[in-house]
């Protein structure tokens, strides 16, 4: 009895999801969600767990907003997977965190291929162990043919040595002769790392901090910001949805009236 309980449970929860996302497609649904994806340290902690488990579970959590993103129609979703300061963490956990994305992609890639997910990153790849940059590679160059949603991580990556380096690129390619003209916004952009990206319309952060953390702070200057005390490892489908509600009730201006 408990059982079949549980099963309608789990279908009903399933039905309303579902629901939920038609009613949400009716309206405007961001093109580019971007999330920080933080607090598995400490719901490791809550649990008496070591932190790697909650790095692990946290990667559970990748799966599911994937599929529930790809589902709404989102274009791009660009989750924050390894950042250029996170080398200073212990090194027991840097090596926890680089065999990750060999374990995501090797379970998750067949799934991705038949979803239509084209896996990208942003990032200096160059200086991950080679196993992880394998596994990466692998996932992009099996799903390069997808034209659906991108997931795009962002390994190795930090936003101020993303502008500094576009801003280097610059400088050498006006050097070069290959620049005649003043720089402009658009200019900037076109050196990015997300070059080919649309700016996020929506970011989110779980865990309670309100900061950005180094996290495309370029393309950000007009990204609505949604924050949650959710930690990562329990942001659920619903949770999602609920930022995309929310996005979809605030006016954006763009500095316009």
């Amino acid at each position: 009895m408990y059982s079949l309980w549980k099963r309608f449970v789990k279908k009903d929860a399933s039905s309303d999801v579902t629901n939920r996302i038609q009613h949400i497609k009716q309206f405007d649904v961001p093109q580019h969600i971007a999330i920080i994806m933080d607090g598995n340290g400490r719901w490791a902690k809550k649990r008496a767990l070591p932190r790697v488990a909650g790095h692990h579970e946290g990667m559970k959590t990748v799966r599911r907003i994937t599929k529930v993103a790809n589902k709404l129609g989102v274009k791009t979703l660009t989750v924050y997977a390894f950042s250029t300061e996170n080398w200073k963490r212990p090194k027991s956990e840097v090596d926890f965190l680089m065999k990750l994305p060999q374990e995501f992609l090797g379970t998750f890639l067949p799934e991705l291929i038949s979803e239509n997910v084209r896996v990208e990153t942003i990032g200096d790849l160059s200086l991950i162990p080679s196993h992880t940059q394998s596994a990466v590679k692998r996932a992009m160059e099996d799903t390069k043919d997808n034209d659906g949603m991108i997931l795009n991580f962002a390994l190795n990556y930090g936003s101020r040595g993303e502008i500094v380096s576009a801003v280097n690129s610059i400088i050498q390619d006006a050097k070069n002769g290959i620049i005649k003209e003043n720089v402009t916004e658009e200019m900037v952009s076109s050196y990015l790392m997300t070059k080919h990206l649309s700016d996020p319309d929506l970011l989110i952060r779980t865990s309670g901090e309100i900061r950005l953390s180094n996290f495309m702070l370029w393309q950000s200057a007009y990204t609505e910001l949604w924050f949650t005390e959710v930690l990562w490892p329990d942001f659920s489908e619903e949770h999602l949805l609920q930022a995309v509600e929310e996005y979809q009730k605030r006016s954006r201006r763009f500095g316009g009236v």
